[in-house]
């Protein structure tokens, strides 16, 4: 099946993609395509434009800026992230999961923007990047405004942005603590995930804050506040024992759709096993990033 009849325009700047989505009452931004061109093709999407933003220059870039932080162009695919030396050195579990996204097609066209903006609850990147406690960079006609990565998604396929808003920037703060992520897998999309990253004091061995965040689960990724509770200011050596103790009551408090991937009491105790080897890498790490 082929889409229906659309215009497509290649604009050169971010300003020109904004006013051209802006011009169309349903115009949409197009950079991989992995999901886009596939429900265009089922005829699930409809648009009367397509705004190809592959030639704007810096949505493809990656740095680590003079207020150490991360910045990664929402353009940059999956296996540029994976491969790219700033996030190799300083987030290598982001590394990891970017090279093991999907398949070889999906990790060379995909996008890390498309990915976020098509809000699928079953992704890699956004249960990661909220553990990060990353921001989302958004530019539109009324400016630009920053989203938290915890605030982006709304629901299940469905986002903050606006329609006439570019995903421009990912960026986060460079981590100070060891960062891991763990999923369990059915077919190419996890079923469960967790992420969780630590900021740690003094000697790196006693740990300032925790971000745990669960994905797959619900409509969004969730936190675990009862283990971030837990683990701050503990030192490392009593991470796991912190963990078991609060675990139970953590997990139930998650929001859990059953379906294909699994019964609620299934994903919750995935989510639990997945988490406590997340803690065994960071402790084996040594604690440190």
């Amino acid at each position: 099946m082929l889409p229906s009849p659309f215009e497509f325009e290649r604009p050169s700047t971010i300003a020109d993609a904004v006013n051209a989505v802006g011009e169309s009452d349903d115009g949409m931004f197009y950079s991989g395509g992995t999901e886009l061109l596939l429900a265009m093709k089922m005829r699930v999407i409809h648009t009367g434009r397509l705004i190809d933003i592959k030639g704007i220059p810096g949505l493809d870039r990656i740095a680590l800026n003079d207020a150490n932080d991360i910045e990664i162009g929402a353009r940059c695919t999956h296996r540029k992230i994976a491969s790219d030396p700033v996030i190799r050195e300083h987030v290598p579990a982001l590394s990891s999961l970017c090279a093991n996204v999907a398949n070889v097609r999906v990790r060379s066209v995909g996008t890390i923007g498309g990915n976020l903006c098509f809000g699928e609850p079953h992704a890699d990147p956004p249960t990661m990047l909220a553990a990060l406690d990353a921001r989302l960079v958004l530019n539109g006609p009324s400016g630009t405004r920053i989203v938290h990565a915890d605030d982006f998604i709304r629901s299940e396929l469905e986002t903050v942005r606006e329609p006439d808003e570019l995903l421009a920037v990912i960026a986060f703060s460079r981590p100070t603590g060891p960062v891991t992520y763990r999923r369990f897998k059915h077919g190419e999309r996890p079923s469960v995930n967790v992420a969780m990253a630590w900021s740690l004091g003094a000697g790196e061995r006693t740990i300032n804050s925790a971000r745990v965040r669960v994905g797959a689960l619900g409509s969004r990724p969730q936190p675990l506040k009862a283990v971030e509770d837990a683990l701050q200011g503990i030192s490392v050596a009593e991470v796991r024992p912190a963990i078991e103790a609060v675990l139970p009551t953590a997990l139930d408090e998650l929001e859990v759709n059953e379906d294909r991937h699994g019964g609620a009491d299934y994903k919750r105790h995935l989510a639990g096993v997945l988490l406590l080897r997340n803690a065994e890498e960071a402790i084996a790490a040594g604690g440190s990033a």
